[in-house]
């Protein structure tokens, strides 16, 4: 599927992250329903970004997603620091919530996963209460392969179930990796793993107080609640700053110390370029938010074409945030097209942004 070159989005540690706030986010899921146009709604948090820097195929399921939202204070204060517009954390939960209050967008759903019995919980719990949202069916496959839980009948009792959002409980890389493998199978237009959002419906665990969310410290509620929960909390905590210390300060540094001048910005142009074995865009000049647009229509020209495609970016003297960011969906469009190569021809300057930006999946080898 071809994404949306045109949304506003921007790379942080790697990943994909569209700006946009609750109430737009909540917008997007209900209009997406409403003209069963497919989303697939990934909600990275500090465990998304910590696992995708070693999961390729973790990290390409929200290079695939339609709508990636910020689900994680600590990502919202990078954000700030680099500069980047994230100004307001919208966790999955709060979506899922925003939507069940709404009573002007009914939306059917269906629960797939989650523990014994929790499935069945949050199906009746949200049945007996008014709100916009329904449960029209639920299946808890168990500790199944993605493959094993995958089956025809499986899916088509899903789809029977004539859902408008499938909300997914699997653990987060069970969760998305059973997303992508089943995504073009389901009708459901909405999908998206909320793991957390199952649990707390049937009432198994309660969410923390909205101060706590502010503040940046649900984290702590979470291991109140599941104590098991303290040592992927622990590790993520210390991957994660490690990558503060090794990637973060150094691109703030850098992105500080060194803007593009508005001659570079001048500069900035994409052309086309027939080669005998590959189609080649070229681009020079300084390329940030603001001079987007030419990059924008290139790439969806680029996506939809099957032929071999390599960027040239000998002539590039700068990348910001939101630039490096439409290259990553670009990449993820084109993954497994053979003779492709991105990114070739980086200048050191342009190649060190991309490292510190977590993308060098995008360089050519």
């Amino acid at each position: 599927m071809q994404p949306d070159f045109n949304r506003e989005v921007y790379c942080l540690l790697g990943l994909p992250f569209d700006a946009i706030g609750l109430d737009a986010a909540v917008q997007r899921v209900q209009q997406a329903a409403r003209e069963r146009k497919p989303c697939f709604l990934s909600t990275p948090n500090l465990n998304f970004v910590v696992a995708a820097q070693t999961d390729a195929a973790f990290r390409n399921s929200v290079l695939h997603s339609d709508l990636s939202i910020v689900d994680g204070m600590p990502l919202v204060w990078v954000a700030r620091l680099l500069g980047l517009p994230l100004r307001e954390r919208v966790a999955g939960a709060s979506v899922f919530e925003r939507l069940r209050r709404d009573a002007g967008t009914p939306i059917k759903l269906f629960f797939f996963g989650g523990a014994d019995g929790v499935a069945r919980a949050a199906c009746e719990s949200l049945n007996a209460e008014p709100g916009a949202l329904s449960c029209v069916g639920f299946d808890a496959p168990g500790f199944e392969s993605v493959q094993a839980m995958s089956g025809e009948e499986r899916i088509a009792r899903v789809n029977a179930a004539g859902a408008d959002f499938v909300v997914v409980a699997l653990g987060a890389r069970k969760g998305q990796a059973w997303i992508e493998h089943n995504r073009s199978r389901l009708r459901a237009p909405v999908i998206s793993h909320l793991g957390a959002v199952m649990n707390f419906v049937a009432g198994n665990v309660k969410r923390a107080p909205p101060w706590l969310q502010r503040g940046g410290l649900e984290w702590v509620w979470r291991i109140k609640e599941e104590p098991a929960l303290w040592r992927r909390y622990g590790s993520d905590g210390l991957a994660f700053a490690a990558l503060l210390m090794r990637r973060v300060l150094p691109l703030a540094l850098q992105s500080f110390l060194r803007r593009p001048s508005r001659q570079q910005l001048g500069a900035a142009k994409v052309s086309l370029e027939e080669g005998p074995q590959a189609a080649v865009l070229r681009l020079e000049g300084a390329w940030t938010a603001a001079n987007l647009a030419p990059l924008r229509k290139a790439f969806t020209d680029a996506a939809g074409s099957r032929e071999p495609l390599h960027l040239d970016l000998w002539g590039v003297s700068h990348l910001d945030s939101a630039a490096i960011a439409l290259m990553s969906l670009l990449w993820a469009s084109r993954t497994g097209n053979p003779g492709d190569a991105l990114l070739f021809g980086v200048q050191p300057r342009v190649r060190r942004q991309i490292e510190l930006s977590c993308s060098t999946y995008l360089l050519a080898e």
